[in-house]
């Protein structure tokens, strides 16, 4: 990793209850501690000032921005990673690829593994690999810009699956410094946005849903109504 440099604006609040907060993370920080002193701040440790039981339920890259569902206290944390094992929540991202996507719609399944030399970074092995499967579907075609705004699905989740599984399509996102090549340089920061989230709360039993519109979309109503 490079030179760790957080944002320094507080994190957005989408919702509290006496079990869990669903933040806004913005790219860039942390979803925890990372090695070293220096990479302490994240945002974990930023809820931690005012839910001092705040504990991790699932993790976005530190270059993805969007939805991160924390859990308050440690029954709570195992409830929703029973639920994220159990792949009883629904995600949606949006994000920017590199040229014009042919198909409206589809499946990528490659199973990936971690490219250990080069860590971390992951890799597409078909002998090697742990099962992974990433839904799209385009949203919009941009051909004078040569990129496509699209819609996805882990069914899986895999680390980095989505930055990979969409390379290996042959449209990497854009901003993406690990996977997408010269196509790293066409955006600031990756262009990968965790937009929906929705579950059944583990707490009252109920169907909640969390919706946080793309920064770097034209549009803020692009997903799909789950």
């Amino acid at each position: 990793m490079s030179r760790y440099l957080p944002p320094a604006e507080p994190l957005t609040i989408i919702h509290v209850d006496d079990g869990l907060v669903v933040v806004d993370k913005p790219s860039g920080l942390l979803s925890v501690p990372g090695r070293g002193e220096d990479k302490q701040d994240c945002v974990i440790s930023r809820l931690q000032r005012d839910f001092p039981e705040a504990m991790i339920a699932h993790r976005l890259d530190m270059s993805t921005s969007g939805l991160l569902v924390v859990a308050r206290g440690e029954a709570m944390q195992k409830a929703m990673y029973k639920l994220f094992r159990d792949r009883a929540v629904d995600k949606r991202y949006l994000a920017t690829v590199a040229g014009v996507v042919k198909m409206n719609a589809g499946e990528i399944d490659l199973p990936l593994i971690c490219d250990w030399p080069n860590r971390p970074r992951q890799m597409v092995s078909h002998e090697l690999g742990k099962p992974s499967l990433t839904r799209f579907r385009v949203i919009e075609r941009c051909p004078a810009e040569q990129l496509t705004r699209v819609e996805l699905e882990p069914v899986t989740g895999r680390s980095h699956q989505l930055r990979v599984h969409l390379a290996a399509l042959g449209h990497p996102i854009l901003g993406d410094e690990l996977y997408a090549g010269a196509a790293a340089e066409r955006a600031p920061r990756l262009l990968l946005h965790a937009a929906e989230i929705a579950f059944v709360h583990p707490q009252s039993g109920k169907p909640v849903k969390f919706v946080s519109p793309a920064p770097f979309f034209p549009f803020a109503d692009a997903a799909i109504t789950l």
